[in-house]
């Protein structure tokens, strides 16, 4: 007998208290030995619709929902006697009449009506009632997977209805939906028929999302044990096809905040390290705070596989390099920042009159010199300077050049490398040694470094499944653009973008989105098309205000955080994002104001039940919280003064105004389903765009 559990009892699970989880695990456990154990209490469900559906005594009060026929068990939900039995008598489990996927349908005849929930706004003045699919036909909707008895609706549904009738929907429905009334045109997925074999309801591409087969009690364990987003066990269509794909050169997926880029990752690193048989494969990503979250969350995914695990290496990029470099060439003594402004002052005062700001000759170090490690005067002469707007005609690159000759000789003078010198070194040696890695997945990749780029792609040597990258360009706040072909890396054509996002509400998608363009493109001309993203859930709009003193902030955003708690979201479970330390303080008056206690994370990002997490914009990357207060977005505070007033060269300005503003979409897409964003007048300029 198949033994099954669907993501509904997954996500009705958490909702218990541990005490109460951990006698349902119990349960399943037992059902999962011998579901015909005479010291099961199974009780069919007369009231149910689908009288395939059964009861499972698990103590007093508490009910597991199994759907049992002869050759299957599936653990569907569990809850209290009265609400699980509820449960069950509202839906119903069927294969699609045009997909011949697995469903759990929700019966139309027991929503009476599709109330508009009242974060839905109503303006003053009435609007044409549009119905973005009343002219759809039958055909084209239940080649999604819409069930039959719902069509009629989706047909007469304003865009508000719309909104709140998908919630009613298996999900392949609700994202084609939503994407057919944004004017997109879904892509369905199709099974994979076998000759002669009957198909599986529950093989089907969408089935899988949502129903896993276990196979073992140590499968089983993990999938209730892991504190982890459904999504990332249960992969969605597309998500599944770039996991397992072969391809003949890198690859790259795309997508906006909370659409699963790192859970492909995850998945194709422990699919890597499972098909290639004695392969080294490299999981990396941005920083080690995140390189720490993916070594956990893939001891979950692998479980019980050590050997596989001991073939899978997580690192941060940075950490990686200088392990590398003392592994296959030897000792590294980093340069720090005050290295290289003490070599850079002391050169241009030797150098004389030349009219070159401290500032410029930084920038021009660090975005220039040493990140395309320019050793020759013609190498630095020919080089372009993408995104570096001074012109420099050819005797100002000579008089710069003999300031840049005169770092580099103290450098070597003092036995110091910077780490684009690190992954230089690294990407040379390549070409006289055998791979350090059969196969390298880097996460967060819109932040890797040239010289980074440069040893992945030597690393990578043109192989087959050799290189994978996700990434969005739109969280881009650390690199400057830069062209990854003319690196070796060509993604054209092997890159894809995702447009369901699991992690954030509709509505706080939707306004994040209006701070970053319909569409943004890299050096090398790939585009990111993110008009049709969709997400998946409803949730109340973002509370956006503008206060006249940062006292009165604070109180606003304590109100805020104290009505959190009528909503059930727990202290730990809500974040605090300012976009620099000497914000810090704002936030910390704002939980204090709220009566509540406040940690502020560091790069170890440890989260502390029962306290409100504060941090940095930038600390703020691959993290997630249930509600996300964003604070003192201030005139010269977003974008930082600072950096303005520093501004070293034209381009730099135009590239200030990008990373901050993607640093805020950042912070706000932390936010599953509540966000506050709040200022003090004057409001920075960026919070115009996200109200309009």
């Amino acid at each position: 007998m198949h033994f099954l559990i669907a993501d509904s009892f997954g996500d009705s699970l958490a909702r218990l208290t541990s005490e109460e989880q951990k006698a349902v695990k119990t349960t399943a456990f037992d059902l999962q030995m011998n579901p015909s154990a005479p010291g099961l209490s199974l009780h069919k469900l007369d009231k149910a619709k689908d009288k395939r559906f059964w009861s499972v005594r698990v103590n007093a009060d508490i009910r597991l929902i199994v759907h049992r026929t002869e050759s299957s068990l599936l653990l569907c939900y569990v809850d209290h006697h009265d609400r699980a039995y509820s449960w069950a008598e509202r839906r119903k489990l069927e294969t699609h009449p045009a997909t011949g996927a697995a469903q759990i349908i929700e019966l139309r005849e027991s929503v009476r009506e599709i109330i508009i929930p009242t974060y839905v706004q109503a303006t003053d003045a009435p609007k044409p009632v549009a119905r973005p699919l009343t002219d759809t036909s039958d055909e084209v909707l239940l080649g999604y997977g819409v069930p039959a008895e719902w069509l009629n609706d989706i047909r007469e549904a304003d865009e508000d209805r719309l909104l709140a009738l998908t919630g009613h929907l298996p999900a392949e429905a609700a994202e084609a939906v939503l994407e057919l009334a944004t004017g997109g045109t879904p892509r369905a997925a199709k099974g994979e028929p076998k000759p002669g074999v009957a198909p599986d309801p529950f093989t089907h591409p969408d089935a899988q999302r949502r129903f896993r087969l276990v196979t073992s009690v140590e499968e089983l364990e993990r999938a209730l044990d892991a504190p982890w987003d459904k999504w990332a066990v249960f992969l969605h269509p597309q998500q599944r096809q770039l996991v397992t794909r072969d391809f003949t050169g890198p690859a790259r997926v795309a997508g906006s905040a909370g659409t699963g880029k790192t859970v492909v990752a995850l998945h194709r690193a422990v699919h890597l390290a499972r098909t290639i048989p004695e392969g080294r494969i490299l999981l990396a990503t941005f920083s080690e705070p995140l390189a720490h979250a993916l070594r956990a969350n893939v001891k979950r995914l692998i479980g019980n596989a050590p050997r596989v695990l001991e073939r899978l290496e997580i690192h941060a990029m940075s950490a990686l390099g200088l392990r590398l470099h003392q592994a296959q060439i030897g000792p590294v003594r980093l340069a720090s920042n005050d290295d290289i402004s003490t070599l850079l002052r002391n050169a241009a005062q030797a150098a004389g009159d030349h009219k070159f700001s401290p500032l410029f000759l930084r920038t021009e170090w660090d975005q220039v010199v040493d990140a395309w490690q320019l050793e020759t005067w013609e190498a630095y002469r020919d080089v372009q300077r993408l995104g570096r707007r001074t012109r420099l005609p050819e005797g100002r690159r000579a008089a710069l050049w003999a300031i840049f000759e005169q770092v580099q000789a103290g450098l070597k003078t003092r036995g110091l490398m910077t780490e684009s010198a690190v992954f230089q070194a690294l990407a040379v040696a390549q070409a006289d040694t055998p791979p350090a890695f059969d196969a390298a997945v880097v996460d967060e990749a819109q932040d890797v470094s040239i010289a980074q780029l440069r040893f992945l792609a030597a690393l990578g040597g043109g192989r087959p499944n050799a290189l994978f990258f996700s990434g969005d360009l739109g969280q881009r706040i650390f690199q400057q653009p830069f062209s990854w072909k003319a690196l070796g890396v060509d993604v054209r054509g092997r890159s894809k973008t995702l447009r369901v996002n699991y992690r954030t509400s509709h509505q706080i998608r939707e306004q994040a989105d209006r701070l970053l363009g319909p569409e943004i493109t890299d050096a090398d001309g790939n585009r990111e098309d993110r008009r049709h993203t969709v997400s998946v859930f409803n949730g109340p709009p973002p509370e956006i205000r503008t206060l006249p003193s940062e006292h009165e902030e604070s109180e606003a955003v304590g109100h805020w955080l104290r009505s959190l708690s009528n909503d059930g979201i727990q202290a730990h479970e809500i974040g605090v994002f300012v976009r620099s330390p000497a914000q810090v303080p704002r936030a910390a008056a704002a939980v204090a104001a709220a009566g509540a206690s406040a940690r502020v994370l560091d790069d170890r990002i440890q989260i502390k039940a029962g306290s409100v997490n504060i941090a940095t914009m930038h600390l703020a990357k691959g993290l997630e919280f249930r509600a996300v207060a964003v604070m003192a977005c201030d005139d010269e505070v977003l974008p930082l003064q600072d950096r303005i007033e520093n501004v070293g060269d034209d381009g730099d300005l135009r590239e200030v105004y990008e990373t901050e503003r993607q640093l805020l979409y950042v912070a706000c897409t932390r936010a599953r389903d509540r966000l506050s964003i709040s200022a003090v007048e004057p409001a920075s300029e960026f919070l115009d765009d996200v109200r309009a």
